[in-house]
């Protein structure tokens, strides 16, 4: 009697635990898992450096191959992002760009095509593309009252003029009407970047990496983050994390130093 009576405790005791774990909330780590399916990560780098940004001339659509420093510090960029998994690489149709980007894949030892997007190319300059940078904002200067490049430059950090305005005034004293204002490069980057962000959703989310131009991406980044982002020229390989979420760009540190810093550390 004594012997039934313990069997049926025990066999209830086993059924009461099984509904139980059954029925256990999921763990919040899984959930968390599962919410990363409604985000993409995109990190977004300016490519390595050139031959005219050694010459200091101005490259938009122009384009140059990245120096020795320019491979190195891609090389530098891929070391920093290892352990980052990317489903996805694009970059401009640039070869400045797609070279950095496949140097830092290969450097952060992934695999990955580069799907090419010619909206993520850098500001169209005109008729300045190849003019030393001196010259080609010489005009800007003189029409907002500057006396040259580098005190442009000054009054941008002191926040005192925008990189909207500059990009404006460059497009409205070039005689040929040809160069690209500061409206229709962040229309045509943050069209891309929402393409992109709508088509990793639609495969499941995740990380991805973008090799761009540097007055491009701060172009794209007008609107997302404060004005006081976009005072100082962003750096070859320097990144800038922005998250897509529930239809909202959220902007991290732009033009961050960290990852090539992180990989040079490991060369």
């Amino acid at each position: 009697m004594m012997k039934k009576t313990l069997w049926k405790t025990l066999i209830s005791f086993l059924v009461f635990g099984f509904i139980n774990a059954q029925a256990a909330p999921v763990p919040a780590s899984s959930a968390q898992a599962t919410a990363e399916k409604d985000v993409v990560t995109f990190y977004i780098t300016r490519h390595g450096k050139t031959l005219f940004n050694t010459a200091h001339r101005a490259q938009g659509w122009s384009d140059t191959p990245l120096t020795a420093a320019g491979v190195s510090v891609a090389e530098d960029l891929g070391r920093g992002l290892k352990g980052i998994p990317f489903t996805a690489a694009y970059s401009s149709d640039s070869g400045r760009a797609r070279q950095t980007a496949k140097i830092a894949l290969t450097f952060a030892g992934q695999t990955l095509p580069v799907t090419e997007d010619e909206r993520l190319r850098e500001t169209f300059f005109g008729p300045y593309e190849g003019e030393l940078d001196a010259v080609m904002w010489a005009p800007v200067a003189k029409k907002l009252g500057f006396a040259d490049l580098s005190s442009v430059t000054q009054a941008l950090s002191k926040g005192q003029i925008t990189l909207e305005t500059m990009m404006n005034t460059l497009a409205a004293v070039d005689p040929t009407h040809t160069t690209e204002n500061a409206t229709q490069v962040k229309t045509r980057m943050q069209a891309a970047l929402h393409d992109i962000a709508q088509k990793t959703l639609a495969e499941g989310g995740g990380n991805v990496l973008i090799v761009s131009h540097g007055m491009a991406i701060m172009a794209m980044l007008q609107g997302m983050t404060p004005e006081e982002n976009l005072r100082a020229p962003l750096q070859n390989a320097s990144v800038t994390v922005v998250t897509y979420k529930d239809s909202k760009f959220t902007v991290g540190k732009v033009g961050d130093m960290q990852f090539v810093e992180k990989g040079t550390r490991q060369n």
